[in-house]
């Protein structure tokens, strides 16, 4: 399963990003690969749209999963009409938000 975190910078320790449209970088880990990648989030500085741009390009990915801090109503739309679920997060590093949520802390946004 592919998971979408929300980050500030490139890596595990990098703080989850509140905001998903704008965030610098998407930090990917695919759960039955144990990979990790981090995108660079294209839509960030867009005039408008970029929650529901940062939300195709997740769903393009084949993310199953996303954890962030805050997302738009139209964003969140994508997402679950995709099947994605999403998952709050603030406060904490990418790899703390990834625990959280294997060990299901993290409460699902709707």
């Amino acid at each position: 399963m592919k998971v979408a975190i929300t980050a500030q910078g490139p890596n595990l320790d990098s703080p989850v990003e509140p905001r998903f449209g704008r965030c610098p970088y998407f930090i990917l880990m695919d759960t039955e690969k144990n990979t990790v990648e981090a995108i660079a989030n294209e839509g960030a500085g867009s005039g408008g749209g970029a929650g529901i741009a940062a939300s195709q390009a997740l769903i393009n990915r084949g993310v199953k999963a996303v954890i962030t801090g805050q997302v738009g109503p139209k964003a969140i739309r994508v997402l679950q009409e995709a099947g994605i679920r999403v998952y709050h997060a603030t406060s904490m590093t990418v790899r703390a938000a990834l625990e959280q949520w294997q060990q299901g802390k993290l409460t699902e946004i709707s």
